[in-house]
């Protein structure tokens, strides 16, 4: 019997020799990080819902013969990183949201606000601080922008996301730290 407490591994084992639940609880597992990269790609939430599904497809067919000595969030960041990539380049546009999930909560808002605050002045004000927050991330470039999604909201290591990426660790961890060192002059702007 497969539970939801099982890792990735155990869950593909069981899939593997035919327990279709196994599936499900990995679908549900990585639902949300699917879709909010493939959102930040496409700044759309039917198309990437839409993608979503295609890359959840994509795992349901390669599954059976997944390597068990891979990542599998890795594996499934990167089928999700090239299906949004491919739809892009038949839609001729690169867009990129800010890093905001749906609900409007901003990953990087967590490295820089406290515990929420129940004083209107304060909720205004933590309010005001997201939005500027959103701006600056939206004035950074899309390779940056990606690396803090990625390590901030995907919980990827900086290891993981240049096995993603497919680009050298030094450099993501570089992009990492220009985006903090450009949002932090961005936020401190007093004309921004």
């Amino acid at each position: 019997m497969t539970l939801e407490g099982d890792s990735d591994q155990q869950l593909i084992a069981s899939y593997q020799v035919g327990d279709e639940v196994a599936l499900e609880i990995l679908i549900k597992r990585y639902l949300g990080l699917v879709y909010n990269l493939v959102y930040r790609y496409v700044n759309s939430g039917s198309d990437a819902e839409d993608i979503t599904q295609e890359v959840f497809i994509k795992v349901w067919k390669n599954l059976p013969k997944f390597d068990q000595h891979k990542n599998f969030k890795i594996w499934l960041t990167v089928i999700a990183r090239h299906t949004a990539l491919d739809w892009l380049k038949k839609k001729k546009l690169l867009l990129f949201s800010s890093l905001e999930d749906e609900n409007g909560h901003s990953l990087i808002e967590d490295m820089v606000s406290s515990d929420l605050l129940s004083a209107p002045n304060e909720l205004y004000d933590q309010e005001q601080r997201r939005a500027r927050l959103s701006a600056a991330v939206n004035h950074l470039a899309t390779k940056y922008r990606l690396v803090l999604f990625l390590h901030y909201n995907g919980h990827l290591t900086f290891q993981e996301i240049a096995e993603v990426l497919g680009e050298p660790l030094d450099t993501v961890k570089s992009r990492n730290r220009r985006a903090l060192i450009k949002l932090r002059e961005l936020l401190y702007r007093k004309d921004f």
